[in-house]
């Protein structure tokens, strides 16, 4: 179960989302002590924007790691809106003072190769985003850096929660074989849980957190990551249990 912290979130989403170096790393070690056992997190400026900033970066995973056991891997983003231009993330990748275990690239933004193949060059490894709605899949399919990454990250964007479970399989089938890399399915907002569920009766891993949905699946207001964790992994086990 991954656990993604925070993504492209604000301050305007409430005072739940972790923001700061310091409110990341409680966060983190609370739902890591929940069951989380991989992090997905998004570093940010003091003003709560989205950055690829080494300084930023360097203090980010500093926090968290003190707080957690080291067999816990840290991510972060290397989305296009942190820092625009493809030969500007590369540049950003190449000046880290320090690195996460892995990070993810979304396939369908410009530059997409070349990124991965920085961070791959420093030796992070790489979750390759491929968005449900975009031509990421089939780009992927021809990628030659494609058996090289980490893993998938099919993330079904539609966040209708009747539709989201059709949209997930057809991003699958598009994915098809995935050069053969493990896949992390996940959802977002009201498609967080039926894709989670869907996730648990494939067998597939997945991911839970602030980043997204704010909602637990009773449809109330989650208080922390630690409680999404909770919650996403027993409808992951009883999804799982069901299939069987």
């Amino acid at each position: 179960m991954q656990l993604c912290v925070n993504g492209a979130r604000t301050s305007a989403d409430g005072a739940v989302v972790p923001l700061s170096p310091e409110a990341v790393a409680d966060s983190v070690a609370e739902a890591v002590a929940a069951g989380a056992t991989d992090v997905h997190v998004h570093p940010k400026t003091p003003c709560g924007r989205d950055t690829l900033s080494p300084r930023v970066l360097a203090a980010t995973l500093e926090a968290i790691r003190a707080r957690v056991p080291a067999s816990v891997p840290v991510g972060v983003t290397t989305g296009a809106w942190a820092e625009p231009g493809p030969a500007a993330r590369v540049a950003r990748i190449r000046s880290w003072t320090a690195l996460p275990d892995h990070a993810s690239v979304n396939w369908h933004e410009p530059g997409a190769e070349e990124v991965a193949a920085a961070l791959i060059e420093r030796g992070v490894a790489v979750e390759a985003g491929i968005w449900s709605g975009t031509e990421g899949a089939a780009l992927f399919r021809r990628s030659p850096l494609g058996p090289r990454v980490l893993r998938v990250l099919a993330e079904v964007t539609d966040p209708d929660p009747a539709a989201a479970r059709d949209s997930a399989h057809a991003l699958l089938a598009r994915l098809g074989t995935a050069h053969g890399r493990p896949v992390l399915l996940h959802g977002e907002e009201g498609g967080a849980w039926p894709v989670l569920r869907l996730a648990g009766r494939l067998g597939l891993a997945t991911r839970i957190g602030l980043e997204d949905t704010l909602r637990l699946p009773d449809g109330g207001w989650a208080a922390s990551n630690a409680e999404l964790v909770t919650a996403g992994t027993r409808e992951w086990a009883a999804a799982r249990r069901g299939h069987d």
